[in-house]
């Protein structure tokens, strides 16, 4: 063998067994061993690994509750049974979880609204925004192009006839499809309120008419039978949901359909 060749191989050689050695005693004298307790708070977690805890994940929300004291109610997928578990487990009392859904606050559809032009960029709704400011003829509505049933882990979002529609029995409220909306009309609710206004629109009622045959035209008639649970925004009527909505009186008086039960 030429001996330069050799001389190379035995310096990579050495450095490497070297450097392993140097690894093996830092892990054996510098290592800080983990409280056991971590393991398992993650193994009450359901391992989704979603983030909306707002952790980089299970592993790090575990290690947030047991080491510098995060709540153990942030879980939307887990519940009130995963934060009873891990209360129960560190001794703590339970703080009580309220179950929420993301819900698409629009229910213009491609029947409902006119599009003033035709899109064919990229299939994503942040590009579709940034051209012109989208397709759509409301510019507060959903534009349709999924970007949102795409970033969702459990495919509880689907998209038909320009819309984007959420399954509440499948949501999970994992958060991820709130940023990713670029109108911001995702919003999370109360899962157990049923009585919803489906609009987004700070426009004027003649302004809503021309674009949209379902959208809010602020005509304040659901307001005077919701028992103050549905109240004024500008000129858009919005659902108070720290108050009881069990009426569907607003639903019926609702001249465009936009209060809806979902």
């Amino acid at each position: 063998m030429d001996p330069i060749i050799l001389q190379s191989t035995l310096w990579i050689g050495g450095i490497g067994l070297f450097s392993a050695v140097a690894l093996a005693v830092a892990d054996k004298y510098l290592s800080i061993p983990e409280d056991p307790r971590v393991g398992s708070v993650l193994a009450l977690l359901p391992g989704i690994n979603c983030g909306g805890c707002g952790y980089a994940g299970c592993a790090d929300y575990a290690r947030g509750i047991v080491l510098h004291g995060a709540e153990g109610n942030l879980c939307a997928p887990g519940g009130a049974a995963c934060a009873h578990a891990i209360a129960s487990f560190l001794g703590v009392a339970p703080v009580e979880v309220e179950k929420r859904t993301a819900l698409v606050l629009c229910c213009g559809d491609d029947t409902e609204t006119i599009r003033r032009s035709a899109y064919n960029g990229i299939n994503e709704c942040a590009a579709a925004q940034a051209t012109a400011g989208g397709d759509k003829g409301c510019t507060y509505g959903c534009l349709g192009y999924g970007t949102c049933a795409r970033i969702c882990p459990v495919s509880a979002i689907t998209v038909a006839n320009g819309l984007a529609r959420v399954d509440k029995s499948l949501c999970i409220a994992c958060g991820k499809c709130i940023p990713a909306c670029p109108r911001k009309i995702i919003k999370f609710v109360p899962a157990a309120a049923t009585v919803h206004v489906l609009c987004c629109s700070k426009d004027k009622g003649p302004a809503v008419k021309k674009v949209c045959g379902t959208g809010c035209i602020a005509c304040r008639m659901c307001t005077k039978v919701a028992d103050g649970a549905i109240n004024m925004d500008g000129f858009l009527a919005v659902v108070d949901y720290s108050k009881p909505l069990t009426s569907e009186k607003p639903i019926e008086v609702c001249p465009t359909h936009c209060i809806r039960k979902a």
